[in-house]
């Protein structure tokens, strides 16, 4: 509990199609009791739910709790920056968005490859550097989804930053694409505070397949498997805070009641269970949504992905499985429609080849 961090990508909503119908009622409730039990960290970003994130926390943290009793970190839209006037206007947005005068922790958001180019063009890092020399930041830093290479590039160049925000749970630890262990360690290596993203993989590693399921149960580790998760990346040193989109007030209990220690057999047990999931998670997908911000037909990519997960999983189960497609597929565009633009794999934080995959998905259901 005590590196728990509350994340608001995810929040209660009234209308799950309307991501600014946030239910407060459930959400100013879920606040209360996290710094109840001793939670600070409170993470947004200007992208998240379309800018509904930041009036959130306003609304359900800020105007509701002193200033003291909260740590609130946001972030700045790495890829939106085309002039160094860009970040001072999108700051005090935040700010006014927010409701503060000031952040305790700053971040360049979703540093990647490409984003990487645009942060130096316009000098993102020194914009993030005089916010700390002007106290409007406290500790600077960015949001990492990519090599371990470029990782050691970035924090090589940059010594200023304090934090590094990394994608680590166990399934992604010894993972070829994503190389978890390999960034954590970088991150290690360079000395640099380290919060957690994903613990649970957009909640993959909450509703376990049936074999994956079955190891925890036979190791006796009856606790749910979110906790599993959670403690997992809560165990590594030099991790300060383990984020976690709650959108649930029985989520939020669920965390609040983990255990503080995995035991090397409990952490031997997970590592087999990632196995099992990747060998029958068809598409790696945790449901971020990013790849959709910029699709010219709105394919509503994670639905349909996730979709194919479950006839991957159930093909005995294809009679439900192929209502639900037929749904997505009279109120969106199509698989089938895809331009192969690849901008949505230009913005896949888990580098999947999203345009062949929609095809296999259309393939699959036959349309």
């Amino acid at each position: 509990m005590k590196k728990l961090g509350f994340g608001f990508l995810r929040l209660p909503l009234l209308n799950k199609k309307d991501k600014h119908s946030v239910d407060y009622a459930v959400l100013n409730f879920m606040v209360d009791k996290f710094i109840e039990n001793g939670g600070r960290y409170f993470d947004t970003a200007f992208t998240y739910l379309g800018g509904a994130s930041e009036e959130a926390i306003r609304i359900s943290l800020i105007e509701r709790h002193p200033r003291n009793e909260f740590i609130l970190a946001d972030k700045l839209p790495s890829w939106m920056i085309r002039s160094k006037e860009d970040c001072s206007r999108i700051f005090e947005k935040q700010l006014s968005r927010c409701g503060v005068d000031f952040f305790d922790v700053y971040l360049l958001h979703w540093l990647n490859e490409t984003n990487y180019i645009t942060a130096e063009t316009f000098d993102e890092f020194g914009f993030i550097s005089e916010l700390k020399e002007k106290g409007l930041a406290g500790k600077i830093g960015f949001s990492f989804h990519d090599s371990p290479e470029l990782l050691d590039k970035i924090l090589t160049a940059h010594p200023e930053t304090d934090i590094v925000q990394l994608q680590i749970n166990y399934l992604d630890w010894n993972s070829s694409v994503l190389r978890a262990r390999e960034c954590y360690e970088i991150a290690m290596k360079h000395g640099k505070e380290i919060v957690v993203m994903e613990p649970v993989k957009g909640g993959n590693l909450a509703n376990l397949p049936k074999k994956a399921a079955s190891l925890l149960s036979e190791a006796e580790m009856n606790d749910s498997p979110a906790s599993y998760a959670i403690r997992f990346a809560e165990n590594l040193s030099g991790v300060s805070f383990v984020l976690s989109g709650m959108n649930s007030s029985e989520q939020l209990f669920e965390n609040l009641d983990v255990p503080e220690k995995l035991s090397e057999t409990e952490i031997s047990v997970l590592y087999k269970a990632a196995e099992t999931i990747r060998s029958e998670t068809a598409v790696p997908c945790t449901g971020c949504s990013y790849c959709t911000g910029n699709c010219p037909l709105q394919i509503p990519i994670p639905k349909y992905f996730e979709v194919y997960n479950e006839y991957c999983r159930n093909p005995e189960d294809d009679w439900k499985i192929e209502h639900a497609y037929s749904s997505l597929t009279r109120n969106y565009s199509r698989p089938s429609d895809c331009l192969r633009c690849r901008i949505c794999e230009q913005n896949c934080p888990q580098k999947i080849n999203i345009v062949e995959t929609l095809q296999k998905v259309s393939r699959t259901f036959g349309y």
